[in-house]
């Protein structure tokens, strides 16, 4: 397991910041999506059957039930890779019609709904 790294409070700022202009879906309907056949359809294998992302959407979950003040830097570092993966993400967007896409469907295991404007 790594290390957890302690942010500052302009760290913490800033990556909770684009962290919620990122995570457009709330947690209940994250709950809901990631029942679905096609949130566990794809992803990487996280080595027990479950995806990365789909663990991830889990944990985004939590982070989003939390006061901001019960954050601790674990979910800040759990948020930075999500911010980071749906950054990443978005830059490799297909062309054409992507709502029944593993990449939209990968996008909503993060927590980012690319059909919300």
């Amino acid at each position: 397991m790594a290390a957890h790294k302690n942010f500052d409070s302009d760290e913490q700022k800033s990556i909770y910041q684009e962290f919620k202009e990122l995570v457009n879906m709330t947690p209940s309907v994250l709950e809901k999506w990631l029942k679905t056949d096609e949130s566990k359809a794809v992803g990487w294998d996280s080595g027990d059957g479950e995806s990365v992302g789909h663990k991830s959407g889990k944990k985004i979950i939590g982070i989003l039930s939390k006061n901001k003040s019960d954050l601790h830097d674990a979910d800040y570092q759990h948020m930075q890779k999500v911010v980071g993966y749906i950054k990443r993400h978005l830059a490799q967007k297909p062309h054409g019609d992507i709502s029944d896409t593993n990449w939209n469907y990968s996008l909503k295991n993060w927590g980012h709904d690319y059909s919300k404007k």
